[in-house]
C-alpha cells in the first residue's frame, strides 16, 4: 500500500457516498484530486475523463490480468481478465458475430418480439419494471444470443444470480460459493450443447471448450447486468424529466439520444478496475506496482471539460456518445451494438405501448450501487 499524506478528500470518502448519490463527491474529487487514494477502496479512484482514457488505453501499465480479479476466479480466464496476445486470442473469435450489421439482422425482430411479449403480459396500469420487464427481457435476449434455446430464461437467471453471488463472495475474501460453482457447471453443460450456435460456432473452432464457456459466462454477465441497468436508468431519467419526455414522445427518433444521455449520467457499469504493472505517475499521483486503480466511469461521464452543464439531462446533447459506459481501449465492450439495440427498442416499446407512463409517486426510486448502478425497483403507473 502506498504511503500518502495529501489526499484529504479521498481519505474521507465512504462506501455509502459512492453507493448512494456520489455525483457531488465525484465532482469535488475531479476538481481537486482527480487521481485520489481512497482507503475505503484500498486503491486509487480516477474521476477525470482524460485520465480515465489514459488508464484504459494502456494495458501495459494498467492491466486486468491480476490474481485478484474476482470474476476469473469463478469462471476462469476470459477476454475480460486477460491482456495482450491472450486477450486478443480470446476476443477475436467472437468479433464477427457482434458486428453492427450482424446484430441488426439477427436480433432486431427477436428484441421487438420479446419486448412486446413482456409488455403484453403486464397487469393493467402498474408494474415494477425491473422484475416484470427489464430483467426478464435482458435474460431472454442473452439466452437467445448464446444459443440456449432449450433453457428457460428463469433457469439462466438462476445461473447468473449464483455466479454473481460467487464473484461477490470472492471479492469479499470468502471464496467461491457452492451455489456459484454449481451454477457455472450448469452453464458449462448448456454452452457445450450450444457450440453450433452462430455466436459460439467460430469461437469453438479456435478456442478450447473451457475457454468458450468462460467467455460465454462473461457475455451472459454483461448482457444481463448492463442491459437491465440501461433500460431502468433510461426510463427513470425520462419519467423524471417531463420536458424531455415530451420531446421524445413527439419525436420517437430521440429515443437513441435519451438512452445515450441516460448512460452518460448514470452508467449501468459505474467503475472498471485495473492493476498497476509498474511504478508510474498519473494525474500527479505516484502509483506503485500492484496498486488497484479504479476508474470511475460515473465521474468521467460528468467531466465539464467535455460535457457542458454535465448534470443536466438533455436528450438532444450532441456529444452524449462520448460517454465511457462501454469502456475504451482493448477492453471496449464487445456487445455494445447489441446492448444499444436492446435498450432503444425496449424503451421505445414501453413509451409506445403504455400511454401516460409515469413514476409511481408512492414508491420513489433512484439508481444506486458502487459497481453497477440502477434502481433496486422501478415502480411505474400508466393509463390503462
Amino acid at each position: 500500500m502506498p504511503v500518502v499524506t495529501r489526499f484529504s478528500l479521498g481519505e474521507r470518502v465512504t462506501l455509502a457516498e459512492l453507493e448512494g448519490d456520489p455525483h457531488r463527491l465525484l465532482a469535488r474529487l475531479r476538481a481537486r484530486e482527480p487521481v485520489a487514494w481512497v482507503p475505503v477502496l484500498d486503491g486509487w479512484l480516477v474521476t477525470g475523463r482524460a485520465l480515465a482514457l489514459e488508464v484504459m488505453r494502456d494495458p501495459g501499465t494498467f492491466t486486468v490480468d491480476d490474481p485478484r480479479f474476482s470474476t476469473a476466479q469463478v469462471v476462469g480466464p476470459s477476454m475480460l481478465s486477460l491482456d495482450g496476445p491472450e486477450h486478443a486470442r480470446h476476443r477475436e473469435p467472437f468479433t464477427r458475430a457482434f458486428r453492427p450489421a450482424e446484430i441488426r439482422d439477427r436480433f432486431t425482430e427477436i428484441i421487438e418480439r420479446e419486448s412486446d411479449r413482456l409488455i403484453t403480459g403486464l397487469r393493467p396500469g402498474a408494474a415494477e419494471l425491473r422484475g416484470d420487464f427489464a430483467g426478464p427481457f435482458a435474460v431472454a435476449v442473452v439466452a437467445r444470443a448464446l444459443g440456449l434455446r432449450d433453457v428457460a430464461p428463469g433457469t439462466v437467471l438462476a445461473w447468473y444470480d449464483a455466479i454473481v453471488g460467487a464473484v461477490s463472495s470472492v471479492t469479499a475474501g470468502a471464496g467461491v460459493t457452492a451455489e456459484g460453482a454449481a451454477g457455472f457447471e450448469s452453464l458449462r453443460a448448456a454452452v457445450e450443447d450450444s457450440l453450433g450456435s452462430p455466436l459460439l460456432a467460430e469461437a469453438a473452432t479456435r478456442l478450447t471448450t473451457a475457454e468458450v464457456v468462460s467467455n460465454a459466462a462473461v457475455l451472459m454477465f454483461g448482457g444481463i447486468e448492463t442491459v437491465e441497468g440501461m433500460i431502468l436508468n433510461a426510463v427513470w431519467h425520462l419519467l423524471g424529466h417531463p420536458g424531455q419526455l415530451e420531446l421524445v414522445l413527439a419525436d420517437p427518433g430521440l429515443v437513441a439520444g435519451a438512452v445515450e444521455e441516460s448512460m452518460r449520467l448514470e452508467p449501468a457499469a459505474a467503475v472498471v478496475d485495473r492493476y498497476a504493472t509498474r511504478d508510474t505517475g498519473l494525474g500527479g499521483a505516484t502509483i506503485r506496482r500492484g496498486d488497484l486503480v479504479r476508474v470511475s466511469i460515473t465521474g468521467a461521464n460528468r467531466d465539464p471539460e467535455v460535457f457542458p452543464e454535465p448534470d443536466r439531462y438533455d436528450v438532444r446533447r450532441e456529444n452524449a456518445r462520448l460517454q465511457l459506459v462501454f469502456a475504451h481501449g482493448p477492453h471496449y465492450c464487445l456487445g455494445v451494438h447489441l446492448a444499444r439495440l436492446e435498450a432503444r427498442i425496449a424503451v421505445a416499446a414501453l413509451l409506445r405501448r403504455l400511454p401516460g407512463l409515469r413514476l409511481d409517486p408512492a414508491r420513489p426510486s433512484a439508481p444506486g450501487g458502487l459497481v453497477f448502478r440502477k434502481p433496486r425497483a422501478l415502480w411505474v403507473l400508466w393509463d390503462g
